[in-house]
């Protein structure tokens, strides 16, 4: 089994920057692409970002591209996300994922494309 413990989350001002990180343990050699997703209140589960296993490829969604940077050190089995110039709407509970199938293929968007989830740390950005 896979365990995913996400820390980092925090409340910060608009424009300000929060890390994330993602610790896996257990069976680390079965995930494959990682990823992050985030939950406001009422609304669905959304892709935020992911990387590849061997952190060759990396993905966002627009409304954080050129502000949040994806990143993973397979060897401290470890994934983080740099959230830099945060707004409001980037407030919300944000998931580490995990993928137990290789490839890096369309399911990486989606929630349903994923195995493994953390518990979730909450990121709250006030204006």
């Amino acid at each position: 089994q896979v365990q995913l413990v996400e820390s980092g989350g925090g409340l910060v001002q608009a424009g300000g920057s929060l890390r994330l990180s993602c610790a896996a343990s257990g069976r680390t050699f079965s995930i494959y692409t990682m990823g992050w997703f985030r939950q406001a209140p009422g609304k669905e589960r959304e892709f935020v970002s992911c990387i590849s296993q061997s952190g060759s490829f990396t993905s966002y969604a627009d409304s954080v591209k050129g502000r949040f940077t994806i990143s993973r050190d397979n060897a401290k089995n470890t994934m983080s996300l740099q959230m830099n110039s945060l707004k409001p709407e980037d407030t919300a509970v944000y998931y580490c994922a995990g993928k137990k199938t290789a490839g890096y293929d369309s399911s990486r968007y989606a929630p349903t494309g994923y195995d493994y989830w953390g518990q979730g740390t909450q990121v709250t950005v006030s204006s």
